[in-house]
């Protein structure tokens, strides 16, 4: 069987305080982007082991350690079913906020309970995906949502982009999650997100923030410089997603984009 696991952006992002254990809590809305990677997998009863091929963009690490596998891994811990070969094809371009290796894990957990009818509720399956990355669960649901905790906690959410188009530049620069909580001091934001995400779209720019681009515009202007322009052609609001180093603009109607790098072509939602 074959799917297509795809990006994500967020709504906005509030880092809002720090945790006993070293992480934070956030506040975000996730939404799904329709960039997409493609998996599948293979019965093959005749393997020793599992096996995994990528091929696409280029994937850091081994492939013993990507998520798709220790997705995998995980499942068969508390599962038995056959030996298979994965084919994961990479779309979604690593380090830019775009969950496209959480998305690529949540998938594989998904198609292995559809390919052999492990009857795995999503409630479940949202916590077998927490193992392996705290915006894992999100792609288990994979529609826009309220997230709070370190991004693991959900609430429904009335939010519809049905109209507009967004662009989406991914510049040739790596972000260091590190360095982007480096400069964050947590706080509550003054106005709530839910309230924000409410309001239309053209009212979002000056009050719907990611907390990440003050430390990471400091750093790295040339990733400020993509927002400004996504501005500058017309888009309604822009934003750093994550930690970046995507840069996304929301337009009401499509246009031509054109800057110093690399971008994705215009997507409807």
């Amino acid at each position: 069987m074959i799917c297509f696991p795809n990006a994500k952006i967020n709504l906005g992002l509030n880092v809002v305080s720090k945790r006993a254990d070293g992480y934070h809590n956030l506040e975000t809305v996730f939404f799904p982007l329709q960039i997409r990677d493609a998996l599948e997998v293979i019965v093959n009863e005749s393997l020793p082991y599992d096996l995994l091929y990528q091929s696409g963009l280029q994937v850091d690490g081994c492939l013993h350690d990507n998520l798709v596998m220790k997705a995998l891994r995980l499942v068969r811990e508390k599962y038995d079913f056959p030996r298979i070969e994965a084919h994961l094809f990479k779309k979604i371009p690593s380090g830019a906020g775009l969950g496209g290796g959480s998305s690529d894990a949540s998938s594989m957990l998904k198609l292995l309970n559809e390919t052999f009818s492990l009857g795995i509720a999503d409630a479940e399956l949202a916590q077998l995906a927490l193992k392996l990355g705290a915006d894992c669960p999100f792609f288990v649901y994979n529609r826009p949502l309220f997230a709070s905790g370190i991004g693991e906690v959900f609430d429904e959410i009335a939010l519809s982009l049905e109209g507009y188009y967004f662009v989406l530049v991914k510049p040739d620069v790596h972000v260091s999650t590190k360095d982007a909580f480096g400069g964050i001091f947590p706080q509550k934001p003054a106005q709530s997100l839910k309230d924000i995400i409410r309001l239309p779209v053209t009212e979002w720019r000056n009050v719907m923030v990611n907390d990440f681009e003050k430390t990471v515009f400091a750093k790295h202007p040339e990733i400020a410089k993509v927002k400004e322009e996504l501005y500058q052609s017309g888009a309604v609001y822009a934003s750093m997603s994550g930690s970046g180093s995507s840069v996304y603009g929301i337009f009401s109607k499509e246009t031509v984009f054109e800057a110093d790098f690399p971008s994705y072509h215009i997507i409807s939602p």
